[in-house]
């Protein structure tokens, strides 16, 4: 092993300290040691450094689509991102948890075995309060297990969340994953032998102004058949191949041509005071305010699409299209085009 480098002036402080006799020539020899890394045979080490990473970037894109789901669905502005992914033994994943929990067991399609799914206390009961009405305040919710109608809202909920991680790992494997039970004592969640090594991939999660964490636990086992898929270059390859399938692209272009889209016509409006429309009678006569030569605007799903003009074809009413009406975000995109 080779030692340090002195500088020049560090040797000539040296020799002069040998020679002056303030250090002696025994002190100055240096006992090589070879470098020993200690291995544990009791947790060996069952992903690479490429799988790791590889996992990273997978619950990556599950962060994002959990970001969006939450952030529509909570109505309040929510932030996931990836914190970790570790290799620990079963035991000390469990160990981690505190008492009470929440936890999911869930099962895949294609895959033997289970996962574990755990939120933060503070977070799921956040979202509860939200979905109830309230404002998700974290200094008036205390540690406790789920209610039967908090358990069942929570479920519907991760019904959604999984579909999440389904997607994100679409370019890896294909499984339907289920709900199987949701505990609060971790160790009432054995679903592998304690010395099995598992891999913890943990998102950190801000739901407003509570902060909690998302811990997903993945056995070496149930995952072992699909090992060789996780490396960079499968995932990326695979995602590649997806996108640029011309199969899919004409199914997609298929089934929005065959997408049926309300259109309907805007004959005029008008405003009435609540007394007014509670008078309302057989032969009352309501004014628009629209007259018989203006455009109408023609509503195609729930946007205002078309400017048109009435008229009939044969026995039928019509209308024929004279103006589209552009929307801001297309006028930005042909002024920036």
């Amino acid at each position: 092993m080779a030692g340090d480098i002195l500088s020049q002036s560090e040797i000539d402080k040296l020799l002069s300290a040998i020679s002056t006799g303030v250090v002696s020539a025994d002190e100055v020899k240096v006992e090589e040691q070879k470098k020993i890394k200690i291995y544990d045979f009791k947790r060996p080490d069952k992903f690479s450094k490429d799988q790791i990473r590889t996992l990273f970037m997978l619950h990556e894109n599950f962060a994002r689509v959990l970001n969006t789901y939450l952030s529509t669905h909570l109505r309040v502005l929510v932030k996931v991102e990836v914190a970790s992914v570790d290799q620990l033994t079963y035991e000390e994943f469990i160990r981690s948890l505190p008492n009470p929990s929440v936890i999911s067991v869930l099962s895949l399609s294609s895959l033997k075995g289970n996962i574990i799914f755990e939120m933060d206390t503070n977070v799921v009961f956040s979202i509860i309060d939200r979905l109830f009405g309230g404002v998700g305040d974290e200094s008036k919710m205390k540690a406790r297990t789920l209610t039967d109608i908090e358990e069942t809202v929570i479920k519907k909920m991760m019904s959604k969340m999984m579909e999440g991680l389904q997607e994100a790992w679409h370019n890896v494997q294909d499984f339907e994953l289920n709900i199987e039970s949701m505990e609060s004592n971790p160790q009432f969640t054995q679903i592998v032998p304690s010395g099995d090594m598992v891999v913890i991939i943990t998102l950190q999660l801000k739901v407003g102004n509570v902060e909690g964490l998302i811990n997903i636990c993945i056995p070496y086992i149930v995952i072992e058949p699909i090992v060789p898929k996780l490396t960079t270059t499968f995932w990326v390859s695979a995602a590649s191949a997806r996108q640029e399938h011309p199969e899919e692209v004409d199914m997609l272009k298929r089934k929005l041509r065959r997408a049926i889209v309300p259109v309907s016509v805007e004959l005029g409006r008008l405003s009435l005071t609540i007394n007014e429309f509670l008078t309302l009678g057989m032969g009352d006569t309501l004014r628009l305010n629209t007259k018989v030569d203006d455009e109408l605007v023609c509503i195609v799903g729930e946007r205002p699409k078309f400017y048109c003009r009435p008229g009939i074809i044969g026995k039928r009413s019509a209308v024929q299209i004279t103006k589209v009406i552009e929307s801001e975000d297309e006028e930005e995109e042909k002024r920036d085009g």
